[in-house]
């Protein structure tokens, strides 16, 4: 929207199509008559009807201020468009402006992990962003259910208060505040219908008997973990970074206490990827008997934020086991607990040294802190690799190098965005599968922002000249490109990167890491994926892994740790941060969002 001016002074407003004129042409063909009446690019024809439907040229002839929904779309690019589209007459207290307003601070909150705002803080952003009147832009929004209100009953450390505090009020997109009350209830569903599957010494003795099964050496924090799910209906069961072999004893453990009880096991993982690589430890370690699927199977996902499995459908198993939970954002968890049937009992694991989930929400940061779930820790393995060695000094705050004899992690300083991005090019395409076999198509850039000269934008784009040229005819895409999928959909979850086997009408297929082939997926859901953020990566593993922070971003710590721990076999950091990133990770030490689940949690 940059060739859009701010300003409609002395410009000529075309009248928009009436229902007579376009109402026979094809939907497109609409939206691109109402873009171009309202002086908009017709590039955003695309991500308008993706926001809103088929009927966006309709919406937005009545409503221009909906473009708004559009994170690329500022407050005064929308003025220029609604005047442009009604004529002079839209006032700054135009209900449909207050209220578009309102919607575009709440959904910028969103994209930056946030579920709600306090009020004080969102009128104030209300009006930094051209609302003059917050408090009639807060009434209008709340009228026509575009946001919902959510008031909760804050902890004071004071003892002895006779009257309890006033409650705070916050407010969230409707969808998305019903997600994280529908969450907290659920929860607090599951731990209050749940009984224990076996009491604690048959749990234990069954750990025992799986352990001597598959000639497993079991520590005593596993079998403590294992005992913790069989006894309680929610529990978060916390690792580090070199865990994977007690993830997997515990998963092996669990799978033997729900056959023995007759209750059956679910286990899930992000996404197919991240699914493809716990199976493949489960089958390193020899275990049998139980495998993960991705979480869009497991709920049955028939079309992107829709799942079969729920109330009416719940799943089958009594115990359910996610890994990687701290991939899980708000919406996802709400759908996993609504699909859990009374008594079953769900069990996250997840390593709090994550950074949080891509979506908004940071859900099991707010489960442990709530106080109102079980908690154990599946130990590390004592003996690190370097790899998990690196991992392990970042989440004490520290950075620097770590003795890697074949070569398993490699710092590699750059002294711009523009040298980083050389290098991780050079690794990607030559060092990297020259010196351990590990070819491209089995390593994964990480980066810490999209844009710069070392961002995930650039690094897709120089990618997409070295390994598949092509004019990207179709939507922006050619066959055999790397991808991301930014939505569910069967079989695949936001997050997974596969390559485009073809493009048709009916739209692309998709080649997965884990074997598995989508098809019909639509093209507007996916992008280049050579490259892709640390919020995008979250929930996958690769055989490699090139994390680059250049000057532009350095990070934080929980946001180095969980590139780091995105590589099974080998880790690069490519950085042009200097010192910065020695500061970032000693002193950046957590990324806050404003969530309201912890309240729920202690209110429910």
């Amino acid at each position: 929207m940059s060739e859009l001016p701010l300003s409609t002074e002395g410009s000529t407003v075309p009248s928009s199509p009436s229902p007579e004129e376009g109402g026979s042409a094809p939907p497109a063909q609409q939206l691109r008559q109402v873009l171009a009446s309202m002086g908009a690019p017709e590039t955003l024809a695309e991500p308008v009807t993706e926001a809103l439907g088929p009927q966006a040229a309709a919406l937005l002839t009545e409503d221009p201020w909906q473009l708004l929904t559009l994170g690329s779309v500022t407050v005064e690019q929308a003025d220029y468009c609604a005047h442009r589209l009604l004529g002079p007459s839209p006032s700054p207290d135009d209900p449909r402006r207050l209220r578009a307003i309102v919607r575009c601070a709440l959904s910028r909150a969103a994209r930056e992990g946030h579920t709600v705002l306090e009020e004080h803080h969102l009128s104030t952003t209300v009006r930094d962003l051209g609302g003059a009147s917050p408090r009639q832009a807060l009434e209008e929004a709340l009228q026509q259910q575009d946001v919902v209100p959510i008031e909760v009953v804050e902890d004071t450390d004071e003892e002895g208060e006779e009257e309890p505090p006033d409650p705070t009020r916050y407010y969230a997109l409707a969808d998305l505040g019903q997600a994280e009350q529908e969450l907290g209830t659920g929860v607090a569903r599951l731990a209050y219908t749940s009984e224990p599957i076996m009491d604690s010494a048959t749990a234990a003795e069954t750990a025992a008997a799986t352990a001597e099964r598959f000639g497993m050496e079991l520590a005593g924090e596993t079998t403590a973990a294992v005992v913790t799910a069989a006894l309680r209906g929610v529990c978060v069961l916390a690792h580090g970074a070199g865990a994977s072999r007690g993830v997997s004893h515990a998963l092996a453990c669990c799978a033997d206490v729900a056959a023995e009880s007759g209750t059956g096991i679910a286990v899930a993982a992000p996404t197919a990827q991240s699914a493809q690589a716990l199976n493949a430890q489960l089958d390193s370690e020899g275990v049998s008997g139980v495998r993960a699927v991705p979480l869009p199977q497991l709920l049955e996902c028939s079309s992107p934020g829709v799942f079969e499995r729920g109330p009416e459908h719940p799943l089958e198993a009594g115990l359910v086991v996610v890994t990687s939970a701290m991939a899980l954002d708000t919406r996802h968890a709400a759908a996993l607990v609504r699909a859990c049937g009374d008594g079953t009992h769900l069990v996250l694991l997840a390593d709090p040294d994550q950074a949080p989930s891509a979506g908004p929400g940071q859900v099991v940061r707010d489960l442990l802190a709530s106080g109102t779930v079980a908690s154990a820790t599946v130990p590390s393995d004592p003996a690190p690799d370097p790899i998990t060695a690196m991992a392990e000094l970042v989440a004490a705050g520290e950075w620097g190098e770590v003795p890697a004899p074949h070569r398993e992690v490699a710092v590699v300083p750059a002294s711009s965005g523009e040298e980083a991005a050389h290098r991780v090019l050079q690794l990607l395409t030559d060092s990297i599968p020259r010196a351990l076999g590990i070819p491209a198509e089995e390593t994964q850039i990480v980066t810490a922002t999209r844009g710069g000269e070392a961002g995930a934008d650039a690094l897709n784009a120089a990618c997409k000249s070295r390994f598949n040229p092509g004019a990207g005819r179709v939507d922006g895409l050619d066959s055999g490109d790397r991808v991301r999928f930014t939505t569910d959909g069967p079989g695949h979850a936001a997050g997974d990167v596969g390559y485009v086997r073809a493009l048709d009408d009916d739209g692309a297929t998709v080649d997965l890491a884990n074997g598995t082939v989508a098809t019909g997926v639509d093209r507007g859901k996916l992008r280049l994926g050579w490259a892709v953020t640390v919020a995008a990566a979250h929930g996958g593993h690769w055989p490699a892994a090139i994390a680059v922070f250049d000057p532009r971003a350095s990070g934080s710590r929980p946001q180095v740790y969980t590139a780091a721990t995105r590589a099974l076999r080998h880790l690069s950091v490519v950085h042009a941060s200097g010192p910065e990133l020695t500061r970032a990770v000693r002193d950046n030490v957590t990324l806050s969002r404003h969530t309201c689940l912890m309240w729920i949690l202690r209110g429910a």
